[in-house]
């Protein structure tokens, strides 16, 4: 190995085990549950979390009588952290967990669910539209969804969305306030830089990231300094880690859940994925911070590109935030 590279390996080595390093207290405040799958804290707000959730977007693509029986079993098995998004499937996610939480069960998850509107009256319409498809009168954590573009941090603050959650936050209409996107970290630090207080914050993390235009080096540390609670997604690169590369989905999950984070959202489409989540979590034992950057350093030559980290291209995202976006 030349000097120049070995200097470089080093460099990113030492950034890469840092980053691991801060999952310390996050691990060190997991608790066991009596339904057996394990809780982290949500960063300041006093919530606790199961370490993986149910993803929005997948239960979405399930018939409904199966996907309500999905998301019945992973309520009963301690699966308290439920994804969903105003636009996933045209707002048919949404309706489909609302009829799934009807009957009580509502009370037995932390729900979260995201806003595409940037503009304050859109993004009170959007509010509205979530709470009648949900069936319940506040989302406990109302995120602005796929900050990913350089210009989302400014137009939800100068177009008005951010008034638009404050003041839901008042009303009890929303109680916890966040955002989610997966393009480019400097999108997140940009976001995080506004003179607001998150309460969370939504990105990939998992063993490609660790060397592509990375968030776990870029935007964990920063999460850390600011008690920011963070939400991991994409722990399966989007099925290209265990599909197409061949790495297993455990040590995927395992990896992404070694790192400081309140819950992984997982992609749930059958009941068979939902039970192989569920083991993991029970199961879970962290990596070590040497593992974690060994783990992330064997698969280095399998990232640095798009191909196997889409949503990090530029193109990526919903048609919504698309048009939103046209000409900018």
């Amino acid at each position: 190995m030349h000097e120049a590279d070995r200097r470089e390996f080093l460099k990113r080595a030492a950034a890469g085990l840092a980053a691991a390093n801060l999952g310390a207290p996050v691990l060190a405040a997991q608790q066991p549950s009596p339904d057996g799958l394990p809780k982290r804290p949500l960063g300041r707000t006093g919530e606790m979390v199961s370490i993986v959730g149910l993803g929005g977007f997948h239960i979405g693509t399930a018939q409904e009588k199966e996907a309500i029986a999905i998301m019945h079993e992973a309520i009963d098995n301690g699966m308290t952290f439920f994804d969903n998004a105003w636009d996933y499937h045209m707002g048919g996610s949404e309706e489909l967990m609302g009829k799934a939480l009807a009957g009580g069960k509502r009370d037995r998850v932390f729900l979260m669910t995201k806003v595409c509107d940037r503009h304050y009256e859109g993004a009170k319409k959007h509010l509205d539209d979530s709470l009648r498809r949900l069936k319940t009168d506040y989302i406990d954590l109302w995120q602005f969804h796929e900050i990913n573009w350089d210009v989302d941090p400014d137009w939800v603050f100068d177009r008005g969305g951010i008034k638009a959650a404050i003041e839901a936050r008042e009303a009890g209409k929303v109680r916890y306030i966040g955002f989610t996107g997966h393009r480019h970290y400097a999108h997140h630090v940009k976001m995080l830089g506004k003179p607001f207080e998150w309460d969370t914050v939504q990105m990939p993390l998992n063993i490609l990231d660790a060397s592509y235009r990375s968030f776990q080096k870029e935007v964990l540390p920063v999460c850390a300094e600011r008690k920011v609670s963070v939400i991991g997604m994409k722990a399966l690169s989007a099925g290209v880690l265990p599909g197409r590369l061949g790495v297993p989905a455990d040590l995927c999950r395992r990896y992404t859940l070694s790192l400081p984070i309140a819950t992984l959202v997982c992609g749930i489409r059958s009941r068979k994925e939902l039970r192989q989540d569920l083991a993991v979590a029970r199961d879970f034992e962290p990596l070590t911070a040497a593992e974690l950057t060994a783990t992330a350093e064997e698969h280095e030559e399998k990232a640095g590109s798009v191909k196997n980290e889409p949503y990090k291209n530029p193109t990526y995202g919903s048609a919504y935030h698309a048009r939103q976006h046209k000409g900018v």
